[in-house]
């Protein structure tokens, strides 16, 4: 399992708990991107005692996600946001999901907040995965080790590497949406605003399909906050 982290340091009360509980249940890597808040300080102590890994890579989560991919010796590897929250019994889960034509998967999605807007939004994401299917980082992606390093892991892309990935990775085999839900934090949406936020995620994506360069759509992001 690999979890991406920067400048986390105010997840943290709820992150090393789940951490703990990660790492007493699989292989767990923490990469740092080079937060300059104390997380890494923070998680180092966190993990001599708790049993999981932490290394550090370039800023980026392609960049930390690939390190992270490298730095494991699981058949399936998980990637997991920081403030995405796996339900009990999620590698049984992921197991169970995994079977021999499929070659990555996630999970179904619940943002973690009571706005019908954001609700529906979650449904119409778990929906749209199951149509395409398509995945994004918050539904916490998983992919067989053999077909993600037959297609060089995930490119360096300044946004949509995940759904790059999924592409990618379609031609191997299936991909499939676990029956199991995962909890992710409203706060992207609440920062800029629901409607504008999923507007703005709206017209990355549509981007992103039309092949609009990543790095534009990054600035688009950045310009909207």
């Amino acid at each position: 399992m690999v979890v991406p982290v920067l400048d986390e340091v105010q997840l943290l009360p709820s992150l090393r708990p789940s951490l703990a509980g990660l790492a007493a249940e699989s292989e767990l890597i923490v990469v740092d991107g080079g937060s300059r808040d104390g997380t890494l300080e923070a998680l180092r102590e966190h993990a001599a005692s708790s049993g999981y890994r932490i290394i550090s890579a370039a800023r980026g989560r392609a960049s930390q996600m690939n390190a992270g991919a490298g730095a494991t010796t699981a058949p399936v590897i998980l990637f997991l946001h920081a403030d995405t929250v796996l339900p009990a019994g999620a590698i049984a889960t992921v197991e169970r999901t995994m079977q021999a034509e499929v070659v990555a998967g996630c999970f179904r999605l619940h943002i973690a907040s009571s706005d019908p807007r954001l609700q529906l939004a979650s449904a119409f994401i778990t929906w749209r995965s199951r149509l395409m299917p398509s995945a994004t980082g918050d539904q916490a992606i998983f992919v067989d080790r053999r077909a993600f390093e037959s297609i060089g892991g995930y490119l360096e892309l300044a946004l949509c590497e995940d759904l790059d990935l999924i592409a990618r990775l379609r031609p191997l085999g299936a991909i499939r949406v676990a029956e199991a839900t995962v909890s992710t934090s409203a706060r992207r949406w609440q920062a800029r605003g629901v409607n504008r936020t999923i507007a703005l995620m709206w017209a990355i994506r549509v981007g992103c399909h039309l092949g609009v360069p990543t790095e534009t759509l990054r600035r688009l992001y950045a310009d909207a906050r």
